[in-house]
């Protein structure tokens, strides 16, 4: 076998898979062979060598490249240690800072309107006072110009000679007394005095004419829509000046004002001297006016005696039932009488009174009773707060609680409730607690104690409910008779359409532009991105689809519960001499309002108010009654609305939430209820067509009926305005209007060094609380 493979590879060494190196050796191991070492042995044709394949290897990096790699990693893992090491040393020797979360939830995003700059022509001074004719407002309208928002648009000369001539008026908004006519038809009136003399009177409040130049016009509500004199301003010795303002605490003032500007204050006192009101009795002062007076008011009803509460062993004889009425001297008596209405003001036991809120009362005295002749009759319903506190044990202990609960210049004028009595008067009440507070509560049923009032003293025709933490820079009499006297003259069609809306007339137009714009939305319907029964679409040519506006049935006369044991009829309903088409506007025009409110009476349902749903006595098996909120108690009440109320708590056991409870009893039983625009005003420069959307942001226009409305999660809106219970403004314009600093704007060397004291047009203002007057005792 191998001599065959040795010949083999001799006659074919091209076949071999040896290297030529290893042929070599081959050759010459048998170099010896003639045939071996012949050439003529070889063929002369030499077959194919076959290709070898090659074979794939990896790539192997230069060996530099590896190096520098290795070096790579070898530092960064010197520079990964080092780190580690120096990190464990600071938290070794240096104490570490520790970043706190904020706790509780995130803050949400602020709302649109803080984006909008703030109005500075409010705290406008009695040097730049211009006719109201004349002023250019900073606001609404376009943008004015610096001059004019510093106040600095008149020459140094133009000031000297205003400054000059600038003086102050008596405001006299009463009925002229001495004419003819009235005392034709109501008889002569008689003054009345603080004193038993007669000799010292009531002073007068004063006012300037004109208007701060740049000065802001409201932009809800009209003063001039409900006749209220506004091309004039109060500043704050004109209207508290004869009230204690101004003069020190040894002559019988207050101790306040005796800093900041007093230019010019000397003719507050000119007509009459400041009072020395140390030794006032409002009580009896209000009584010998009343009495004085007596002869131009109905006589007084019968005392009510409740059986319940005196447990009479027999009954009384009819002669000691009746009151002697006689007529004051030297009086002529009128055809007519005047309607009686008792201003009731609400407060609590333990209030703490200081002298700023001591004015406040003084001024609604004298100008509501005591200079009208005893039209207004004030008085204080004083919440017990102290269930401890034994009021009804005996007499001792009532007068006692009584006197401690008011200033003693105000005693005699006060009556005491606690929220146990109410549970005893209107008892079977289910209580469902609503935010965990009893249906009795002040709370949840404020105006409890208002029905029970009325009911023990029906001899008023109407009765304001009053707080106080309200304000007014005018004169509380205007006030109140332009708002009842406006209030009257309202027609009953679409009024409760009117009521539930803000009028802006910046955007309205006219008040008959705005009414004939309600009846439109009533209607029809609205259309707008605002409200939740909106077509609008993108898609569709300027959004309007009128197949798609839900239109509103308007109220006519009562709107009475779904369910029939609900329904309680009463005497004096509003039913309707004719249908809702066929009436030109005249059913309801010359009607005492039966409820006026200065808020917008506004529909509860779908809205995101909290206390929607707190309803009592009522059933709610299918569906809600109909219900009307205001938001605010202040309102003047009927004797009708009182006695209504209080027959459907005693006899039906209903009741709602307080802003709730008169306004739907009067939707119920379809009396007359009207929503007042006086003028509100806002701190900032929001777009009127921005604020109308939102303010009326509810179903068809309204503010209430969904959940755009901006009553209830969106009433931050308010927060910039002078009316409402969150309402930041008031407080703000009514200290920088008494002198002090805000926000350390304002105060003493700021009216000295510029424009003086500011001056203010007619405003109402809540809420306005713990006011604190720089006193001077000396």
């Amino acid at each position: 076998m191998g001599k065959r493979d040795s010949s083999y590879r001799e006659k074919y060494p091209y076949l071999s898979r040896e290297s030529s190196f290893e042929r070599d050796e081959e050759s010459y191991s048998f170099s010896d062979s003639s045939y071996g070492t012949s050439d003529s042995a070889r063929p002369i044709l030499h077959p194919p060598i076959p290709r070898k394949r090659p074979v794939l290897r990896p790539y192997r990096f230069p060996h530099t490249v590896m190096r520098c790699v290795c070096l790579g990693v070898f530092c960064a893992l010197l520079l990964f240690v080092f780190a580690l090491f120096r990190v464990t040393l600071i938290h070794t020797f240096i104490k570490p800072i520790e970043i706190k979360l904020p706790e509780g939830e995130l803050l949400p995003r602020p709302p649109q309107w803080e984006r909008f700059p703030f109005l500075k022509r409010y705290y406008g001074g009695i040097k730049t006072l211009v006719p109201r004719q004349n002023n250019v407002p900073e606001y609404p309208g376009e943008e004015v110009d610096e001059k004019v928002k510093s106040g600095k648009g008149l020459p140094t000369e133009d000031k000297k000679k205003r400054d000059s001539q600038l003086s102050s008026f008596i405001f006299d908004p009463y009925p002229n007394y001495t004419s003819p006519e009235y005392i034709a038809r109501y008889g002569s009136k008689k003054d009345c005095f603080l004193d038993t003399a007669g000799k010292v009177s009531v002073p007068y409040v004063r006012h300037y004419n004109g208007v701060p130049k740049g000065f802001p016009d409201a932009i809800i509500g009209s003063n001039e829509l409900l006749g209220i004199k506004d091309d004039i301003c109060f500043d704050r010795f004109g209207r508290l000046g004869p009230y204690g303002l101004g003069y020190g605490s040894r002559s019988g003032g207050s101790g306040a004002g005796l800093e900041g500007d007093r230019s010019g204050i000397e003719s507050v006192w000119e007509d009459v001297p400041p009072v020395d009101f140390r030794g006032i009795q409002w009580a009896e002062v209000q009584d010998r006016c009343v009495s004085a007076n007596r002869h131009r008011f109905p006589k007084p009803s019968k005392p009510r005696v409740d059986s319940f509460r005196t447990l009479p062993l027999a009954k009384r004889p009819e002669g000691d039932q009746k009151g002697t009425e006689t007529v004051p001297a030297n009086v002529t008596i009128g055809t007519d009488r005047l309607p009686r209405v008792a201003f009731i003001i609400r407060t609590w036991h333990d209030f703490k009174y200081n002298k700023e809120s001591i004015m406040y009362l003084r001024s609604l005295i004298s100008e509501l009773s005591l200079v009208s002749g005893g039209e207004y009759m004030v008085h204080f319903l004083i919440h017990v707060r102290d269930d401890n506190l034994q009021i009804w044990a005996d007499d001792e202990t009532y007068n006692r609680v009584l006197e401690n609960a008011l200033p003693k210049e105000f005693w005699g004028m006060g009556s005491l409730w606690s929220e146990r009595q109410m549970g005893l008067i209107y008892g079977g009440l289910e209580d469902a607690f609503v935010r965990g507070l009893p249906v009795h509560g002040v709370y949840r049923s404020a105006f409890m104690p208002l029905q029970y009032f009325a009911h023990q003293h029906p001899d008023y025709d109407f009765y304001w409910n009053w707080e106080m933490d309200i304000r007014y820079t005018g004169h509380w009499y205007h006030l109140l008779h332009k708002i009842s006297e406006w209030s009257k003259q309202q027609p009953r069609k679409g009024l409760w359409e009117r009521n539930s809306r803000f009028y802006v007339p910046n955007v309205h137009g006219s008040w008959e532009d705005f009414r004939q714009m309600v009846r439109v939305q009533t209607e029809i319907g609205t259309n707008n991105p605002h409200n939740m029964w909106s077509a609008l679409r993108k898609d569709q040519k300027k959004g309007y689809r009128p197949s798609e506006l839900q239109p509103d049935k308007p109220i006519w006369g009562p709107e009475r519960p779904p369910a029939e044991q609900d329904i309680l009829e009463v005497g004096g309903e509003g039913i309707p001499p004719t249908t809702y088409e066929k009436d030109k506007y005249e059913w309801g025009v010359g009607e005492d309002a039966d409820l006026i409110v200065l808020n917008p009476l506004y529909d509860p349902e779908g809205t995101t108010w909290l206390l929607k749903d707190d309803v009592t006595g009522y059933n709610r098996s299918h569906e809600y009654p109909p219900r009307r909120t205001s938001i605010i108690t202040a309102s003047r009440l009927s004797r009708k609305l009182l006695h209504t109320m209080h027959r459907e708590t005693t006899i039906k056991r209903h009741t709602m939430f307080s802003e709730m409870w008169p306004a739907t009893t009067c939707l119920h039983h379809g009396f007359k209820a009207v929503y007042a625009p006086h003028a509100v005003y806002i701190d900032r420069r929001w777009p009127p067509v921005y604020l109308e959307s939102i303010f009326n942001g509810g179903r068809n226009g309204a503010s209430g009926g969904s959940r755009m409305s901006v009553f209830g999660d969106r009433e931050h809106n308010f927060q910039g305005t002078t009316w409402f219970y969150s309402a930041g403004h008031a407080l703000n314009l009514w200290n920088r209007w008494l002198g002090y600093k805000v926000n350390n704007d304002g105060g003493e060397d700021f009216e000295l060094a510029n424009e003086g004291r500011m001056c203010l047009p007619p405003m109402l203002f809540h809420p306005i609380k713990e006011v604190s007057l720089t006193i001077d005792s000396s």
